[in-house]
């Protein structure tokens, strides 16, 4: 990062030597640039001496572990043309860029690629080479310190292609400011800011229920389940009451033996009777109560429910406002437990079930209820909704765990109503996207659970003292200290311990676990403006400015920074949110690899262009969904290409941008319009509708090229005499300068290259273009009428089916008088663009404009 302002690069190119090419073409344009960028550091940030004068945007740390498609490419570019704009309009941009390399996606990438799995039990082995031939069926056990020097060696390699990626599509970040989420910079951040949380009481240990992915063996926040369809069965059981047998129906028989009670709705009278009594579960014979709780669904099923420990969500909600027992079967590994627990007295009915997975238990549980008598009828087929790991591909369990968590309203309507005040604080682009952080807020059942069972990621600084019997007291953590931060525990010793005491009675242990990804990248604001490292660079940049990515994470990375700013800074992270829509196929489904409809970025790329791909990413707007069609790519590249074109005819003509110069009324009508135009693209970048700003500048460019260029053409050569050519010349150079501009946020290669034909500097670097450097009293209505007289001639000669250079014996032009006045301005332009070499007539008409001609060579009229 730049502390001295950067000079303009030199260029030989200025305004009194062009250097325009006989035939200029796109392809090249990407490589030249960008190594013009990053050798001339075009795009540094310089530090300001006030907050004022800065534009600091946070944008997501994409998983490098992952992979990019074209929503990824939309996305980033949204915010890459507001950070354009704004370095346009003299702001310094704070624009940096992480790498989210920690994490479940990062340790299944590096146990596939090189063929290994963790094992914490095997001692490390500094000499340690991955298999030659990885095979992910056999993976080989390696130490922890081995796994996680893989993970960092592969995650080089993807930051290596991501970063190529990115460059390529002309993302103007400051690369000096490139971050990681697993650097000691970002560890010291996450870690020290989690110290401060527990410290102050916002984060916290417990013992509870929790979503348990089994193939994963690791802690599921809320945030990150995902409803599935999956297919089950509802089973019709009997409990045993005093009064006869109580029927429920449930997809989960296996869980007979953990079930705590029977819920129905309170004012179900079937079941009221029942409400206080007893009954007793098949099979096992375990006495159980009949509770009542509004939660229960009179309409599903037989209208009362087993409550498991647990089954699912709602059985955590049972379990808590209700009291119930805990009476947990299932472990971590997705079995059943083992061991007979105390409340089963039957141990021929547990060892059926004993140590079998959930499926397997559930088929011996039918079994037997059918053997008992207590399976009414047989099971019927059905599709349920579960809560899956959204990266993994089993139903979740809920299992009771030790697990850190941060406070964000789940727990508390207090904390909630808070956040639901950040999220009123904060400016929503587009502003509907506000209702989706209201209705997660809103929705929170639970604190955020930070904890994970993994290897690859930020360690708790936390250590336990052990009792004389070597079990760890977690009532009474080991703190790291602040000063010593980065710590990692498994290796480091707690304060007034040695080595030596590692893991022995009256010693200490590490806590095993590593943050979730999202505790570190939740506080990616903090991270990257320096808080409590750089005081200077924090005072300038934070809060900051804008905060951009897709929808789907509003509920994630958007929500945890939110929570994190309101307890560490007593403030937003951010003023203001630009969120982004999907991207679809063209049949408007989301695009996923599993569907296998994902557009591959560098397909596109090396097919039409970076240019290209940001003009179709510009026309999305924000929070729009937009479906993708690789056809409008040509759109966007015959519009770069048409920018070299129509640069290297006005520039051809060897005419300087100069005002005073524009005398006449067609060049004055056009920079009267120009003025207009610009005052609309400012308004709407200014109001982040980059999508905006572009269709006003893209039809006035049609406009320029289509009309006005081809009729001022002749004139521009001095078909007129001098004084008419310099106007025309000095508004086509004017025009020129400006529609650059417009488009340089945009398209930023193609404008690049025009720009070095003849201007010093980069036109990333210059000013924006204002409605004062075309200020004239010309009318732009004129432009309007010239086009539809053009379009009359054109369309004479094309039904005539003759060259569009035939000239035109007679022609009748029929207006307005308002029209006709300002068409007599330019007649001299108008006979020369549609050879219009006889007699003009002008007629006052109340009818929209119309051209009568008979043309020269044909001797006929056509209107």
């Amino acid at each position: 990062m730049s502390t001295e302002p950067i000079s303009p690069r030199p260029d030989a190119a200025d305004a009194g030597a062009r250097v325009v090419p006989d035939k200029p073409v796109l392809e090249g344009l990407e490589a030249k640039w960008l190594n013009r960028w990053k050798t001339d550091d075009t795009y540094a940030f310089v530090r300001p001496a006030t907050r004022s004068e800065v534009f600091s945007i946070d944008t997501p740390p994409p998983t490098v572990s992952g992979s990019l498609h074209v929503g990824h490419v939309f996305s980033y570019t949204h915010t890459d043309l507001v950070a354009r704009y704004q370095r346009m309009r003299g702001k310094h941009v704070f624009y940096p860029i992480g790498w989210d390399d920690n994490g479940l996606p990062t340790e299944r990438r590096v146990q596939n690629y090189y063929g290994v799995r963790c094992d914490p039990s095997v001692p490390y082995d500094p000499d340690f080479a991955p298999p030659e031939k990885p095979d992910p069926k056999r993976q080989v056990p390696i130490s922890r310190r081995n796994f996680v020097e893989l993970c960092h060696e592969l995650t080089h390699l993807d930051e290596r292609a991501f970063e190529d990626l990115w460059r390529r599509v002309g993302l103007s970040v400051d690369w000096s400011t490139l971050y990681t989420t697993i650097s000691d910079d970002s560890q010291s951040v996450a870690q020290k800011a989690f110290l401060r949380n527990v410290r102050r009481g916002e984060a916290y240990m417990s013992e509870a229920p929790t979503l348990w992915d089994v193939t994963f063996q690791t802690a599921v926040a809320q945030a990150e389940l995902e409803a599935r369809d999956y297919p089950g069965a509802y089973h019709r059981v009997a409990f045993e009451g005093a009064s006869g047998p109580v029927y429920v129906e449930t997809t989960r028989p296996e869980l007979i033996a953990a079930c705590v009670a029977l819920v129905a709705h309170p004012d179900d009278e079937r079941y009221r009777p029942l409400f206080g009594t007893t009954v007793t579960s098949p099979i096992f014979g375990v006495e159980i109560p009949v509770l009542a709780h509004e939660a229960a669904e009179p309409d599903k099923g037989a209208g009362i429910a087993m409550s498991c420990t647990f089954g699912d969500l709602t059985d955590v909600t049972w379990w808590r406002e209700l009291q119930l027992p805990t009476r947990t079967i299932i472990g971590r590994d997705g079995r059943i437990l083992r061991d007979q627990p105390e409340w089963i007295s039957r141990a021929d009915a547990w060892a059926e079930i004993a140590g079998k997975t959930t499926f397997g238990a559930r088929e011996a549980t039918v079994a037997a209820l059918r053997d008992s008598g207590a399976l009414d009828g047989e099971p019927t087929p059905t599709q349920r909704k579960a809560n899956f790991y959204e990266k993994g591909d089993k139903p979740l369990e809920i299992v009771s765990t030790r697990q850190w968590y941060i406070r964000n309203g789940g727990r508390d309507e207090d904390i909630k109503q808070q956040m639901l005040a950040r999220g009123e604080e904060l400016g929503w682009i587009p502003p509907h996207m506000k209702h989706r952080y209201d209705n997660w807020v809103s929705g929170l059942n639970g604190d955020w659970l930070i904890s994970r069972q993994r290897f690859f990621g930020v360690p708790f600084p936390v250590w336990y003292v052990l009792d004389a019997n070597g079990e760890p007291d977690y009532t009474t953590p080991i703190l790291a200290s602040e000063e010593s931060l980065p710590v990692d525990p498994s290796s480091d010793v707690p304060p007034g311990f040695e080595e030596s005491q590692r893991g022995v009675p009256g010693g200490f242990v590490a806590d095993p676990d590593v943050m979730d990804t999202w505790a570190t990248s939740s506080l990616s604001p903090q991270i990257v403006t320096g808080w409590e490292r750089d005081p200077e660079l924090f005072a300038v940049t934070f809060p900051m400015d804008l905060n951009t990515h897709a929808h789907e994470i509003i509920r994630t990375w958007l929500f945890s920074r939110v929570v994190r700013a309101h307890y560490e800074n007593h403030s937003l992270p951010w003023a203001r949110s630009m969120i982004s829509g999907f991207v679809m196929d063209p049949d408007r489904k989301k695009m996923s690899k599993s569907r296998g409809n994902v557009v591959v970025p560098t397909d596109i790329l090396d097919s039409y262009g970076s240019d290209a791909v940001r003009w179709r990413a510009a026309m999305a707007r924000p929070g729009m969904d937009s479906p993708f069609d690789e056809k409008q790519m040509k759109v966007g590249r015959r519009l770069a290409m048409k920018v070299l074109n129509a640069s290297k005819f006005v520039l051809g003509l060897g005419a300087a941008g100069d005002l005073a110069s524009v005398t006449e009324p067609a060049d004055r009508a056009l920079l009267a319009e120009l003025g207009g135009v610009i005052d609309t693209a400012t308004a709407a970048f200014d109001a982040f509708d980059y999508t905006g700003a572009l269709e006003a500048s893209e039809r006035f460019f049609w406009q320029f090229c289509d009309d006005y260029l081809e009729l001022v053409k002749e004139r521009a050569y001095g078909a007129q005499g001098e004084a008419a050519a310099g106007s025309a010349r000095a508004a086509l150079a004017l025009a020129l300068d400006a529609s650059l501009r417009l488009f340089a946020p945009i398209m930023p290669f193609v404008t690049e290259e025009v720009w070095s034909w003849w201007k010093k500097g980069s036109i990333h670097q210059a000013s924006w273009p204002t409605a004062d450097e075309v200020a004239t009293d010309g009318d732009p209505a004129l432009l309007g009428d010239v086009a539809a007289a053009l379009i009359a001639i054109r369309g004479s000669k094309s039904q005539a089916k003759v060259s569009m250079k035939t000239e035109v014996a007679v022609a009748e032009l029929s207006a307005p008088a308002e029209s006709l006045a300002r068409l007599q301005s330019v007649e001299a332009d108008l006979r020369a663009v549609g050879r219009i070499t006889g007699e003009l007539t002008w007629t006052k008409s109340d009818s929209p404009l119309s051209v009568a001609v008979q043309l020269a060579e044909a001797e006929s009229s056509h209107n």
